[in-house]
């Protein structure tokens, strides 16, 4: 297996949850390459070994949630604090 998952604790303060992944797909090349791309945009390549075990664990599906974080193109969860920061006020 590739990444272990994880649940996230809550965050105090937030209230709604955060939005599952979408617009990945990945194809695998005739040399065992696997190309990850994220709104038809390549996001990541995988190469040897990562990319056998991801097929492996991938299979047949669409796991949203594993090439998300496999690119880093997730949210943490904490965009929110951010945005109501004292150093970002005003900033929009």
């Amino acid at each position: 297996m590739i990444l272990a998952r994880v649940a996230a604790a809550p965050l105090s303060g937030h209230t709604g949850r955060v939005p599952a992944p979408d617009g990945f797909a990945w194809t695998q090349r005739k040399n065992g390459d696997v190309v990850i791309t994220h709104h038809g945009q390549r996001a990541a390549t995988l190469r040897g070994v990562r990319a056998r075990e991801f097929v492996d664990d991938v299979g047949d599906s669409s796991d949203q949630e594993l090439m998300a974080r496999l690119t880093g193109n997730y949210k943490h969860g904490n965009e929110r604090q951010g945005r109501d920061h004292p150093r970002n006020a005003g900033k929009d």
